[in-house]
């Protein structure tokens, strides 16, 4: 193996874990410790920042003031173009046009049997745009920094009503679903749990003080929260009795969308709120099976309606 493809094999071996000693280096390279020493310094010297890592000889990647080149596998390439790809669905403002542009360079340096691949992806793949509001990526990485620090928020937030408040928070995750993203934290004036929306947020830097992370409510951040949404006290409930098993139902609905109770072996009844009576409604449709509305009234009406109107479409 020549020097300049060693160097790349070097760099692929420190870019895939975070340490190595120089004997585990030797070994994958095949040479001795006193060239993986002088292939390290050969590394520097091109601006890479690799350091001396604590414990016994060895190496690790750091970061730089800018950012180096990155050596992919291929199963890695295809999914970074994948997702790249599914970027442009622009929840995040800008994020479409740099997902773009950065599709681009990865597509020069492609092998061609990838990009065949990923040009099959391309073709194949359509995405549906984001309805909900853009978020500034700074407003993201401001609040997942927090998150990962463990420090305090405190921010501007504007609620359903349109009122306006500061709140101070303990963030704990950041939660995206097909259209929004929100925020799971510890309200401390409140001293509980609560569910921001990130759109509605302007926070006010620096983050800080730090503080020790609570027991979140459950460990799954992003179930918590679709369930809170789902059975929260915005909208109309209803509860539907639906003929299918309630183990079945349940594979179904996207996590935390609604609660599920048995009632026979073959029946189950689903309990949900949605915006209004229409939304609700057309989650009903969605779920392509046979179903009963027991509540509340005014949805039944607006099926009556829709039953009607597709009467009349189908028939003239």
């Amino acid at each position: 193996m020549d020097t300049s493809a060693r160097l790349l094999r070097l760099l692929s071996l420190l870019q895939a874990r975070r340490d190595w000693s120089g004997t585990e280096l030797a070994e994958r390279l095949e040479v001795s410790t006193r060239t993986v020493r002088r292939d390290i310094e050969r590394l520097r010297d091109l601006g890479y920042p690799v350091h001396a890592s604590r414990g016994v000889a060895g190496y690790e990647l750091g970061a730089g003031a800018t950012l180096p080149p990155l050596l992919l596998d291929d199963d890695e390439a295809v999914a970074v173009a994948v997702g790249l790809r599914t970027a442009t669905r622009a929840t995040v403002t800008g994020i479409d046009e740099a997902a773009m542009r950065a599709m681009v360079k990865l597509e020069q340096v492609l092998p061609s049997r990838l990009r065949h691949r990923v040009n099959a992806l391309q073709t194949a793949v359509v995405t549906v745009p984001s309805t909900g509001p853009t978020i500034a990526p700074d407003v993201l990485t401001f609040i997942a920094a927090a998150c990962r620090d463990a420090q305090r928020l405190r921010f501007d937030y504007r609620t359903r009503d349109g009122d306006e408040a500061v709140r101070t928070v303990e963030p704990h995750r950041l939660v995206q679903t097909t259209s929004r993203w929100y925020m799971l934290a510890w309200d401390v004036m409140r001293d509980d749990w609560r569910i921001f929306r990130v759109d509605r947020m302007r926070p006010r830097p620096p983050a800080g003080p730090r503080f020790a992370p609570r027991p979140p409510p459950e460990p799954d951040a992003a179930t918590y929260v679709a369930r809170r949404l789902s059975s929260s006290e915005w909208g109309p409930r209803a509860r539907i009795v639906v003929r299918e098993p309630a183990a079945s139902l349940q594979s179904r609905l996207w996590p935390g969308w609604g609660e599920v109770e048995p009632r026979s072996e073959d029946t189950c009844v689903l309990v949900v709120r949605g915006q209004s009576v229409q939304a609700l409604a057309l989650h009903i449709l969605a779920l392509d099976v046979d179903v009963e509305v027991e509540q509340p009234p005014e949805l039944v009406e607006h099926l009556r309606l829709l039953a009607r109107r597709l009467a009349g479409a189908v028939d003239g």
